[in-house]
């Protein structure tokens, strides 16, 4: 039972991350808008007030942009806010703080998205049925700020949820036989990447640029963040001022650079350091608890021809051995790859989905697919150039070193994803605990109509 109804959350939940916020922030064209109530009030969850109208426009969103509303009721749209509403709630009352500087980035990026699907902003505010920018801002402002703080507390509540080994195996036991999952062909994939070597005058040119950088900021007073903006080569911060928000207990950066954000004091800012994307300084703008906010200014060195045509003809070389049986791909990975993340490996890539080594088939990331769909087992391809978002260059080269036939799961062969799935559904059960108690313990008010609703969760306190 409790693995169909993460199923049905999780299918509630995808779609309403698509429609939630679009149908939240904007109003309709005049034709529909004479099918929106607009003052009535459907609950109240602490200090939130959920409209009518709020669901109304999700359902005419979701019309609009061609996805079929029958298999999702008012009811369970309502359900849905309310949640999200209680997250938000209580994250306030437990004093989680969320980056208004972020949230304010991510405003500008969602008007910037507008305005050019639609040419202007005037445009944007004549089909969103929008008086001023000022008053559209503010609403998107404030939707993802309840969706910051609702996925902020949740992640405080399953942050300290283990399973054990015995729990997984209980888990695994209690799936009848005729309800095990099929797992896809799958497969292990492995590499051998080399960088191209950068020249001293190269390295001295860029390090010398974030010093003059860093500098400028602290001695002349300069921005950060237009400095990033103006200079950084890292196309997913660039737009917002080189602004990041780590968290502790989530590594979502490489090492090197998590290690000089948490060794920082707010205001500090880094020396030049390099990671495999190129050269970094860094600056610490604010420390929360657990969550650091953080700007970088990414440079990346230039790799002249004959540098690259170097590491081509290296891979070239360690293929070649590797065929002859001189060394195994294993070892070649471990000698002379340069990818930190895999050479301890054998080369064997992490799928980052799942943790484990396994790609499923009909998963896999098109550009990986692309690369070995005709590769044979234990054949080696020829060396790829591979650019990063960056602009930073390397060559590698790939096998398929393992290949799982689609089969039942299996509790041996299928710890990895066994254990997901098992930890997914502790994570779940606390979750609805502690909804179960904060429900009982916040002020909550359903209007009549909406009292007629078969809730998954109390709501109506009976």
């Amino acid at each position: 039972m409790m693995r169909l109804n993460l199923k049905h959350l999780k299918s509630i939940n995808l779609l309403l991350a698509f429609v939630c916020f679009v149908s939240t922030a904007s109003a309709q064209d005049k034709d529909s808008s004479s099918r929106i109530k607009i003052d009535g009030v459907s609950a109240v969850i602490g200090d939130y007030v959920i409209l009518d109208s709020d669901i109304d426009k999700t359902l005419i969103e979701m019309e609009s942009q061609g996805i079929s509303s029958g298999e999702i009721s008012r009811c369970q749209l309502l359900g849905k806010l309310m949640e999200d509403k209680l997250y938000a709630h209580h994250a306030i009352q437990d004093s989680l703080e969320v980056s208004v500087e972020e949230i304010y980035s991510t405003v500008d990026q969602v008007i910037d998205n507008f305005t050019r699907q639609l040419g202007s902003i005037d445009k944007v505010l004549e089909f969103y049925n929008k008086e001023d920018e000022s008053t559209f801002r503010q609403e998107i402002f404030e939707i993802n700020k309840i969706q910051k703080l609702s996925s902020m507390m949740q992640s405080q509540i399953i942050e300290n949820v283990e399973v054990t080994p015995e729990e997984v195996r209980v888990f695994f036991e209690s799936i009848p036989k005729n309800e095990l999952p099929t797992f896809g062909t799958e497969l292990e994939i492995s590499q051998i990447v080399i960088e191209p070597e950068v020249s001293k005058k190269e390295k001295d040119r860029i390090t010398n640029q974030l010093k003059t950088f860093r500098e400028d900021i602290l001695e002349r007073g300069s921005s950060f963040a237009s400095k990033a903006i103006l200079y950084s080569q890292d196309p997913g911060s660039r737009s917002s001022g080189g602004k990041y928000t780590l968290h502790r207990k989530r590594p979502q950066m490489v090492k090197e650079f998590r290690d000089e954000a948490f060794s920082l004091e707010e205001g500090e800012i880094s020396e030049p350091f390099k990671t495999d994307f190129g050269w970094h300084i860094l600056m610490v703008d604010k420390i929360r608890g657990q969550e650091v906010d953080v700007r970088h200014i990414l440079l990346t060195p230039k790799i002249e021809n004959n540098q690259l045509q170097a590491a081509k003809e290296k891979l070239d070389s360690i293929k070649v051995r590797v065929l002859a049986d001189e060394i195994s791909f294993k070892d070649a990975a471990l000698y002379f790859s340069d990818e930190k993340e895999t050479k301890f490996n054998g080369g064997v890539l992490i799928n980052p989905e799942t943790g484990d080594t396994r790609f499923e088939l009909t998963n896999l990331d098109p550009v990986l697919y692309s690369q070995i769909r005709n590769l044979k087992d234990e054949s080696i391809s020829s060396p790829i150039m591979e650019e990063d978002r960056s602009g930073l260059k390397k060559y590698k080269i790939i096998k398929v070193s393992n290949r799982f036939d689609e089969h039942l799961a299996n509790y041996s062969l299928d710890y990895v994803r066994i254990k997901s799935l098992a930890l997914k559904e502790k994570q779940l059960k606390v979750i609805q605990e502690w909804m179960t108690e904060k429900i009982e313990d916040t002020y909550i008010n359903v209007n009549r109509d909406s009292k007629r609703c078969d809730f998954n969760n109390n709501w109506l306190k009976i």
